[in-house]
């Protein structure tokens, strides 16, 4: 039963671990026996040898993010070692057999040969290995951190072209993230190694100073025996502590040298890199043949390695021949198959390549060569970061996922120019000068500022604005003037472009990956029983109609609960689309509401919604009304609107009965598209309603 629970508990990684600290630094207080000393030393050096094979093998230094832990621990063992070996020396003035053995055996018992190998090792392990070590980790953690906005911003721009996914793009995000972390830790992880090689150092000129003082004046030796006994110890004991410490710096300098991004081994590399070139090898062979015939020079170790480089550059000389004819057989091989089947695999590429036209992007951006600088990160660029925000801040106001926005040069463009194809039709284009500022002013005509610069009308709200260079930026703030980037011309220019065509981006496929997602957020079966009499036509129809008069679609799951209710009355679209209006009131209110937090509308005069309501088809889906009363209606609706606008400084709603708000919609949405229709239903009981006007016909009895 005892050893059932301790074989539980040594298959506990974590306990394990634990434990293995508390020892370690329980070693450092407590004496240890020399036979225990001696497995724990053995133990030491094999754990050197493992971490220093593990480095040399990975092919990444992300594969090994456990490293500088590692190196912490081994670290401190080494260290509980140095202690508890030195309290053996100096209590008994012996250590166990093999710090002996390394003093006896490695340096025959000569304490001078001892000392003199193992400074060797110090100065090799502190000067050379460990302090390149360091720097390469600094070097390294420091350019990592300063590359990581650009990549971020290439993942971003991966994204946002359609090259990889959102789940490639998490990944990406990942391993850039544990990059970063690990060359951080390694730059600090690497100060270990070094204090390790100035303790070791210090340990051995105390233990060397502490055993003659020891030896000399408590066991009264001669001063031969005293170095004998206590140099030889000491020697033993660093040369068993600095070889697990050189393994370990080797192994450091292995892991933060190692380039990412590597799929084959260190040693794969080396032998692809070094030794895979014929001639490289037949020059160094030549050179080493003569310098074995050079008198005075060893002959013998020369034309060896000589004949061993030679042969090596003649068997892959050989080698690359046989590749070679290898590659020219598979060629006239391809050759022979081309001209036997020409005529089909040129029918083939040409369907290929004509399919491939058929591809049509949603939503696409096309600039002139000047403008590629924008995209650019490395040059400043922050426009492929602006898409990615776009996409983002769309799914918060309309409630819909964008598809990938593709972004492309167009030499047939003007340098300057940029223009919004949606599925494959430019919309609207703009001009932008990169190196410029756009200053925007709704009041003052712009000839008044007292500045240079390029007149311009601004491409997303049609106002007068001025291209100026940067230097004059503050000056024109501080006049008043509203002054943007380049790359905030075109995101806000596509921003307004996607919120007038939403309704004709979101697709059938995009309806049902947003149901999809609510599936998993709420339930699936309480999304199915909801589906079950509605389908996703009637649902696209719905959605498209509200977008289109910018209505936000995140309430999902109330706008399918009032579609699926209300079709078990009518399943007309404009119905259902009317009602799921009324369930959506306290978005609607809350997208129209004006700075001071009040609705202001402007109402029709019961006999201009009469007027209307008579003109209706008996289907409900377009009104005829007389001209000259269409055009009474329009001239009073905008000097409504004007007054309105200049009294509050605000856009106001136009508020009408629920019956004719989608007839009153279709009449005027060709000429104000940008207005508001709502109903009197759509009025949340909670918002402040302000009347700014009302549309009347004095004349439209006659």
């Amino acid at each position: 039963m005892e050893l059932n629970k301790l074989a539980n508990i040594l298959k506990n990684n974590d306990i394990v671990l634990a434990i293995g600290l508390v020892v370690i630094v329980c070693m450092m207080v407590i004496p240890l026996p020399a036979p225990i000393l001696d497995l724990l030393l053995t133990v030491n050096i094999s754990l050197a040898v493992v971490i220093l094979l593990v480095c040399l093998y990975t092919q990444e230094p992300l594969d090994y993010s456990s490293f500088p832990t590692v190196l912490l621990i081994a670290t401190l063992f080494r260290l509980g070692l140095n202690v508890s070996s030195t309290r053996l020396i100096l209590l008994h003035g012996e250590a166990g057999n093999v710090i002996s053995s390394f003093g006896e055996f490695v340096v025959g018992g000569n304490y001078v040969v001892g000392a003199v190998i193992f400074c060797i090792l110090v100065l090799i392990n502190f000067m050379v290995i460990t302090g390149g070590a360091t720097r390469v980790a600094e070097v390294s953690a420091r350019f990592t951190l300063d590359k990581m906005p650009g990549k971020q911003l290439s993942i971003d721009a991966d994204l946002n072209s359609g090259l990889i996914d959102e789940e490639q793009a998490k990944e990406r995000r990942r391993k850039l993230e544990r990059e970063t972390d690990f060359y951080g830790t390694m730059d600090g992880a690497s100060k270990f190694v070094k204090g390790d090689a100035t303790a070791g150092i210090v340990i051995t000129i105390i233990n060397i100073v502490g055993g003659l003082i020891i030896g000399l004046v408590q066991l009264h030796m001669d001063i031969r025996q005293a170095l004998s006994t206590y140099t030889i110890l000491t020697v033993g004991d660093g040369l068993v502590s600095q070889i697990p410490a050189l393994l370990i710096s080797t192994a450091t300098g292995l892991i933060v040298s190692r380039a990412s991004g590597k799929e084959e081994s260190l040693s794969a590399d080396i032998k692809n890199e070094m030794f895979s070139d014929p001639r490289v090898l037949g020059v160094v062979a030549a050179l080493l043949g003569f310098m074995g015939l050079v008198p005075g020079m060893p002959t013998a170790p020369f034309l060896f390695i000589a004949v061993v480089t030679g042969g090596m550059a003649f068997f892959k000389t050989r080698e690359k021949e046989q590749q070679i004819k290898q590659e020219e057989a598979h060629k006239v091989e391809l050759e022979q198959q081309e001209k036997l089947g020409k005529k089909e695999k040129r029918a083939k590429a040409t369907k290929e390549s004509v399919m491939e036209l058929l591809n049509v992007d949603t939503i696409e951006i096309e600039v002139g060569y000047r403008l590629v600088q924008l995209l650019n990160v490395e040059m400043g660029g922050d426009l492929l970061e602006r898409i990615a925000q776009i996409r983002r801040q769309t799914a918060l106001d309309l409630g819909i996922v964008l598809p990938s926005i593709r972004v492309r040069d167009n030499l047939q463009l003007s340098p300057n120019s940029y223009q919004i194809k949606l599925k494959g039709v430019a919309l609207e284009s703009g001009e932008v000068y990169p190196e410029r500022h756009l200053a925007m002013c709704a009041g003052d005509p712009v000839g008044n500022l007292a500045i240079n610069g390029i007149h311009a009308i601004e491409p997303a709200f049609g106002l007068p604005a001025l291209w100026i260079e940067a230097k004059d930026k503050d000056l024109a703030e501080m006049s008043g003037y509203t002054v943007v980037s380049a790359s905030a011309v075109i995101s806000t220019h596509i921003t307004e472009v996607i919120k007038k065509c939403a309704h004709e981006i979101v697709s059938r496929f995009d309806i049902q990956q947003l149901i999809d997602n609510l599936k998993k957020e709420v339930s699936e079966e309480y999304v199915n029983d909801i589906m079950k009499d509605i389908s996703i036509g009637d649902v696209q129809i719905v959605i498209q109609n509200l977008l289109k008069e910018g209505v936000a679609i995140r309430d999902l799951k109330t706008i399918l609960e009032t579609i699926s209710l209300q079709s078990k009355i009518n399943k007309n679209p404009n119905f259902l689309t009317e009602h799921a209006r009324v369930a959506l009131a306290r978005n609607i209110c809350k997208q129209n509401l004006a700075d001071t937090g009040e609705l202001y509308v402007i109402t029709l005069s019961p006999d201009i919604e009469n007027t209307i309501a008579k003109g209706a088809s008996p289907d409900g889906m377009s009104v005829t009304l007389d001209p000259s009363f269409t055009r009474a209606l329009f001239d009073r609706m905008n000097l409504e609107l004007e007054k309105a606008i200049t009294a509050t400084g605000n856009q106001p709603v136009i508020l009408c009965s629920s019956p004719i708000r989608l007839l009153y919609r279709k009449l005027v949405e060709r000429t104000y598209p940008q207005i508001a229709i709502m109903s009197y239903n759509e009025i949340s009981p909670n918002v402040k309603v302000k009347s700014v006007g009302m549309i009347k016909i004095e004349t439209q009895r006659k």
